[in-house]
């Protein structure tokens, strides 16, 4: 066995998953807000046995959204998640018809 073969064996994968505080320093937003988005099950990030939360990167794009649309139109938790999702649901619904069409 070539010694490359061993350190690659040995460390561990790259995972894409991030921490709470990664997600502060990618989003700016307040950890009180992401704990109301949590709570109301907007994001559902993953717990480690240590209890901790570890987020996808969907998150984070949806968690950017979410500030964007809360500072431009001043809106509170609730309202802003509201509004992303039907961004969200517009934007699933115009590719299925852009599929649809394609198929005609």
């Amino acid at each position: 066995m070539d010694i490359t073969q061993i350190v690659i064996a040995t460390v561990p994968a790259r995972s894409e998953r991030l921490s709470f505080a990664q997600v502060q320093e990618l989003t700016g937003l307040h950890p009180t807000i992401v704990g109301e988005l949590i709570e109301l099950g907007w994001i559902n990030p993953e717990r480690t046995t240590a209890d901790a939360y570890l987020f996808r990167p969907r998150d984070i794009y949806r968690l950017r959204k979410f500030d964007r649309i809360s500072r431009d139109f001043d809106l509170p938790v609730l309202g802003a998640s509201i509004v992303v999702d039907l961004l969200e649901r517009i934007e699933y619904l115009e590719n299925k018809v852009r599929e649809m069409s394609r198929l005609v």
